[in-house]
């Protein structure tokens, strides 16, 4: 068992394994996405922080110390780190993108100087390290990070932070679809619940990018 034969969707279960995976350092990037202060915030509601609460409980016991870990490793190895976060940049949002305007879980309501908008402080950047700040789920769509990728000759991207489904999903696919090769680190990466972490990683496995664990990602560098 080994990322190269886990999490296959119906699509590339019969594939044959991929090649080696090999990470030149100053052409890779590692991404980090949307962890922020507000997807930290405990519900006021108890049924809500119940329902919640294996979601805190991976952020805190696994995301958290495996991308500071991994942040830390990249830094080391003259890897360059990245940040990505939703904020707007009016105080009103009228800048932010359809989807975080509609009602439900996705409104989202985040200035860009607001306490809940920054990115939390164990995975936050250093020195003069890239971050973008998006309206959209995807860390592309409506930011300069594809030319600054580009421009600094980054042809891979690891990728970590929340949401599974959404923002890094998104993310991922735009990546993809520019041609820069992807490897999303699972335990680096949450969604709501195990089930949506899970099945999105199965979705996008080998079509967009190889999903591996915090582990292997370090075994790659060349």
């Amino acid at each position: 068992m080994g990322w190269k034969t886990d999490w296959r969707s119906f699509y590339y279960e019969t594939a044959d394994e991929p090649e080696d995976i090999v990470l030149e350092a100053p052409r890779t990037a590692l991404l980090v996405i949307d962890i922020q202060n507000t997807y930290l915030e405990l519900p006021d509601d108890p049924a809500e922080a119940r329902r919640w609460a294996p979601f805190f409980e991976r952020m805190h016991e696994v995301v958290i110390p495996n991308t500071a870990k991994l942040q830390a490793w990249a830094r080391d190895n003259g890897i360059e780190v990245i940040h990505a976060r939703i904020a707007c940049l009016k105080e009103d949002g009228r800048d932010r993108s359809l989807s975080q305007k509609k009602p439900g879980f996705n409104y989202l309501l985040l200035p860009k100087d607001r306490e809940d908008s920054q990115i939390f402080d164990a995975v936050g950047p250093v020195g003069d390290e890239i971050v973008v700040t998006k309206t959209t789920d995807s860390a592309l769509t409506g930011t300069n990070l594809r030319m600054a990728l580009h421009n600094m000759g980054i042809k891979d991207v690891i990728v970590a932070g929340i949401f599974t489904d959404q923002c890094i999903s998104s993310s991922v696919r735009s990546l993809a679809d520019e041609s820069f090769g992807v490897v999303v680190v699972e335990d680096c990466c949450a969604a709501a619940t195990r089930e949506l972490h899970e099945a999105e990683l199965r979705i996008i496995n080998m079509i967009y990018c190889h999903v591996v664990s915090s582990a292997e990602v370090k075994g790659f560098l060349a």
